[in-house]
């Protein structure tokens, strides 16, 4: 390049280069330096691009014991910047400048880059390395940015950037490597799909009060994120249209804490397939218009959900089928609107509310450990009962073992009793009167007292009818002595003889009475045989 051929402003750019010095092309007046106004900006504040090439490539050497770098602030950069596939060793740091058109770092190798306050209209760094900070905080890109496949060895700060590319992707970050952290914080907001599918993060990962806005598909696609550390989308942070994390991996703890996510009737978080080593916090002011979903996440610590609000009236408002979770702390601020997907969920304790149990349940295939609070029984009976799917019988046996281990012996067989009442309403006639008999009489052996109350009642009244009207002697040469107790006591038991049936032979209506105690004693043997039976195995 002919110095030469330098404009006044160029000129002096490329004499600081050598030394690193700033060049600021800035008027002092705020509102005028605004990089917004930079098409009022004149003559003495344009940088062509071919001339940040020059000195970023090496067309000048720096000076002994000096470190060169391109320091600029308040230029309009006029022409393509394009350093593809370009080596570069200098740091760029350029301040409230104004480009005409997108850079194109793309597979270029560079040293730190700072491009702060900046109104660019794009920036592709596809598969560029940077070795040191990528330092965006508060520029204003429009048309994407492009950093797929980029790899960062220090931290990539896009705090208070604003990205626009409404329908298209806004931030195109698909297997970008980041070796500290990622700031999209203190304002960043994005009108278009933010991506970061592969990509990974070896600090944190931070969203603070970062508002996206993709209404018609996902406001964050980051499905397979790897983040070494914590990820923080909370204090204000909100979102129209699905936040995707689904395969992703988080080696600190999640937080959604206060968050506000809206993608009604759709998903508005799919963290299926998610790994967290600690905890996630989906709580204390957390919103969500649309399903949340957890299946398949693994959380080595606590999904706490409280004072929630979830929203999705017409499927399913959380969906936490498959889950692992050493605690789920299920207690919103108000009735879930919507149904709640326990299906298959292995928690070691779960905490709800009944004040703010759904109206509708998935509980098959459900395990659990403890339950806080336990509560009693009819109380867990109306929480299983609010299953969409009916009967299941695994809800009520876990239920019913859990009371056991915590030695509540008599709910577990007020729940296993409702178990037996609740299965009879699914089957057909025959086997509901069978069912009736066992409820009625013994109440399905889990209620054996009962039994010897019919058993008592029976007897009373058959010795109470005998007393006052004696059988008959079937033989003549036979003087017996006659005992109505132990007369009905041997009408009563189906097995067994006390010398009294086979002697005396009542007639007319009270040896239909007889008829009727032995027909109630041969019942009452079977039911009482089959509860005891279907009691033991449980044992």
């Amino acid at each position: 390049m002919n110095v030469e051929e330098l404009s006044p402003p160029e000129r002096r750019l490329w004499k600081a280069f050598p030394r690193g010095e700033s060049v600021d092309l800035s008027s002092g007046d705020p509102g005028y330096d605004d990089p917004g106004q930079a098409e009022r900006w004149g003559g003495d504040r344009v940088i062509r691009a071919e001339v940040l090439v020059a000195l970023l490539v090496g067309a000048v050497d720096p000076e002994p014991g000096q470190v060169a770098a391109v320091r600029l602030t308040g230029a309009r950069i006029v022409g393509p910047l394009n350093l593809g596939h370009a080596e570069v060793t200098v740091p760029l740091a350029l301040t409230r400048c104004a480009f005409d058109e997108a850079p194109h770092l793309y597979w270029a190798s560079m040293n730190s880059v700072h491009l702060m306050g900046c109104r660019l209209p794009g920036l592709v760094a596809s598969g560029t390395r940077v070795d040191g900070h990528l330092w965006l905080e508060g520029s204003r890109i429009s048309g994407g940015l492009w950093l797929d496949g980029a790899h960062i060895t220090g931290i990539l700060n896009m705090s208070g950037v604003h990205l626009a590319n409404p329908g298209g992707d806004a931030l195109l970050a698909d297997r970008l490597t980041v070796d500290a952290n990622v700031y999209c914080d203190q304002g960043f907001a994005a009108n278009g799909e933010v991506r970061l599918p592969g990509a990974r993060v070896g600090g944190q990962l931070i969203f603070r009060t970062a508002r996206l806005h993709n209404p018609s598909g996902a406001a964050l696609y980051a499905s397979r994120l790897d983040v070494a550390a914590n990820v923080f989308c909370d204090g204000g942070f909100a979102a129209r249209g699905e936040i995707r994390l689904r395969g992703a991996r988080v080696g600190g703890y999640l937080s959604f804490v206060g968050a506000e996510l809206s993608h009604p009737e759709r998903t508005a978080l799919n963290a299926d397939d998610l790994q967290v080593e600690t905890d996630v916090y989906c709580s204390d002011g957390f919103s969500a218009t649309g399903a949340v979903s957890f299946a398949g996440a693994r959380v080595s610590g606590q999904l706490n959900l409280r004072d929630a609000r979830l929203r999705n009236e017409n499927g399913t408002a959380l969906n936490l089928e498959r889950l692992q979770a050493e605690e789920v702390l299920l207690r919103p601020s108000e009735q879930v609107e919507g149904v709640v997907d326990l299906a298959y969920a292995r928690i070691n304790l779960l905490r709800d509310d009944p004040a703010t149990w759904p109206a509708r349940l998935q509980l098959d295939g459900l395990q659990y450990e403890n339950l806080d609070p336990p509560l009693d029984a009819r109380q867990r009976l109306e929480w299983l009962r609010r299953d969409t799917d009916g009967y299941q019988p695994q809800p009520y046996e876990r239920l019913a073992q859990t009371y056991r281990a915590l030695g509540l012996d008599a709910d577990g067989r007020t729940v296993l009793l409702a178990k037996a009442r609740d299965r009879r309403r699914t089957q057909g006639v025959p086997r509901k009167i069978i069912g009736w008999l066992q409820d009625i009489l013994v109440g399905y052996g889990y209620r054996p007292f009962r039994a010897m109350s019919w058993l008592a009642g029976l007897l009373a009244f058959g010795t109470i009818v005998f007393s006052t009207n004696h059988p008959p002697i079937l033989n003549e040469d036979d003087h017996p002595h006659f005992n109505a107790f132990l007369y009905t006591l041997d009408l009563l038991l189906p097995v067994g003889d006390l010398g009294q049936e086979r002697v005396f032979a009542p007639k007319g209506i009270y040896q239909w009475i007889a008829n009727l105690l032995v027909a109630a004693g041969f019942v009452l043997g079977l039911t009482v045989a089959a509860g005891a039976t279907r009691a033991l195995s449980r044992e």
